[in-house]
């Protein structure tokens, strides 16, 4: 018996001891972490998880704009082999909109048209999307605009200025350490830390920014926090006046912030919103910035985002991610877990799945063979070539 007592107090002790070396190293979240994750039965970040953290409201407005439904609404079934992928990778919700109406709809394990669920890095897209409102708005200068002019701390790097763009289309050349599975990156400490403020102005210029493309999630945390201040307003406030309502959502979305005290909404990523609200991104920019009669933001802002900044890069533009499969442009917004807004505008088709897990790419891969997979059955069931 005091073997027992002893072994217990033994671990008691270095677990204290464990928690006081974490937070005098600052690394705290880490605790937070292990929470969030460990303790709800989780192995990573999840998409039910915004309950776990503080959220800032993304109101909708009274003016609900409901879909258009196609005659031919789900009259034809899911594929084989779609219907085998979403159990696999446990797919919760799948769209398929054709001609600005929802064709297919086919939602999974509890989930509905109303359901929230974590977007991830889709996010990254809605900010962007927001830099473009603020820029029509004159908050903003334009994409050139130094970073500089909102935190002095990102002056230059040999003499060339970081910008806007640079940061919207991934090629800041900020030292982040973009490592999903190490807890002590600085994108494990941006999900779970409880002021990113500070961290991020701590960030260095190490390469020459604007030159090539490198995804980091520490360029778009940096962004939102310019537009916050351009604007004055809170990224969910700036989002809910400048798209939320004039696209007439039907329902109030969720973005989770690093606290409530620090109060800086993840920009990166971690807006809970449901497939047809975050279809409509796909439908604004398929439309090129218009929205039922309405320029919601420049065309030519949006064919900047949809296009590659570099040529040797030619997955990404500004915000979105890209592909010319089967020689049809397309371009999509992308979460980890397997969340995309896909958009082929040659065939007016949109594609929205949500859901837990996705198909792992390879170190050389530019997407996920869900991607393409997603893209195939759709096709498939629309008898399309």
């Amino acid at each position: 018996m005091k073997k027992t007592f002893r072994v217990i107090g033994y671990l008691l002790s270095l677990l204290l001891i464990t928690v006081i070396c974490l937070y005098t190293f600052n690394l705290e979240y880490i605790l937070k972490g292990v929470k969030v994750i460990y303790f709800t039965g989780h192995t990573t970040a999840y998409i039910d998880d915004y309950p776990q953290f503080d959220n800032r409201k993304i109101e909708a407005g009274k003016n609900v704009q409901t879909w258009a439904i196609s005659k031919e609404y789900n009259s034809k079934n899911s594929t084989e082999k779609l219907k085998d992928l979403n159990i696999d990778l446990g797919t919760v919700a799948f769209l398929i909109i054709k001609n600005d109406s929802i064709w297919y709809e086919k939602y999974a394990n509890g989930y509905d048209e109303n359901s929230l669920t974590n977007s991830f890095s889709m996010a990254k897209s809605i900010t962007v999307s927001l830099l473009g409102k603020a820029i029509n708005e004159g908050k903003l200068k334009g994409l050139e605009q130094p970073v500089s002019d909102f935190f002095p701390e990102f002056k230059d790097y040999n003499g060339n200025a970081l910008t806007l763009g640079d940061l919207a289309s991934m090629s800041s050349g900020l030292n982040w350490d973009e490592n999903y599975y190490n807890p002590f990156s600085q994108t494990a400490r941006a999900y779970f830390k409880e002021d990113m403020r500070e961290e991020i102005l701590k960030l260095k210029l190490v390469e020459n920014p604007g030159n090539s493309f490198k995804y980091l999630s520490g360029n778009t945390l940096l962004l939102g926090m310019i537009i916050e201040k351009a604007t004055g307003m809170h990224l969910s406030e700036y989002l809910s006046e400048s798209f939320w309502k004039p696209m007439g959502m039907k329902n109030d979305a969720l973005w989770q912030l690093d606290s409530e005290e620090s109060g800086l909404e993840k920009a990166y990523c971690c807006i809970a919103s449901n497939a047809r609200d975050f279809a409509r991104f796909g439908k604004l920019y398929k439309n090129k910035g218009q929205w039922n009669g309405e320029q919601l933001l420049d065309s030519n802002f949006v064919a900047l985002a949809t296009h590659a900044r570099f040529k040797e890069s030619p997955q990404y533009g500004y915000g979105f991610w890209l592909s010319d499969y089967n020689g049809k442009d397309v371009f999509y917004m992308r979460g980890i877990l397997g969340q995309y807004v896909i958009v082929i505008p040659e065939d007016d088709i949109i594609i929205v799945r949500l859901g837990e897990d996705l198909i792992r790419r390879k170190e050389d891969e530019n997407h996920a063979p869900d991607f393409f997979i997603y893209i195939d059955e759709a096709y498939k069931m629309l008898d399309h070539d």
